[in-house]
């Protein structure tokens, strides 16, 4: 099952997508900019072999709905998104009011 949602921070509206798959829950929050997700983001490929690509995301770990991920702080986070302030450690929430 897959649903959408929106996600009001401050105003600004993101977009929350669940996808329930057997064994695990995709989780993401994003807008037109960048977004973070569930454990199930590879950081380092989006470094290495997409870094053309400049891709703004952070990841959070063991989490598990949405709320957590808002308030996960993050694992890992793009060279794309250290740019723009995002750093290892800060919530969810803060990272994508960092991607407006």
């Amino acid at each position: 099952m897959i649903s959408m949602e929106p996600i009001v921070l401050e105003g600004y509206t993101f977009t929350a997508v669940t996808v329930r798959l057997p064994k695990t829950t995709l989780l993401t929050v994003s807008n037109d900019n960048g977004y973070i997700m569930c454990g199930a983001l590879d950081v380092g490929l989006l470094n290495t072999q997409l870094q053309d690509r400049k891709i703004i995301a952070g990841r959070a770990v063991g989490v598990k709905t949405i709320e957590q991920l808002l308030k996960a702080p993050l694992e890992s986070v793009t060279l794309e998104a250290e740019e723009r302030g995002i750093h290892v450690g800060m919530s969810g929430e803060q990272a994508l009011l960092k991607m407006l």
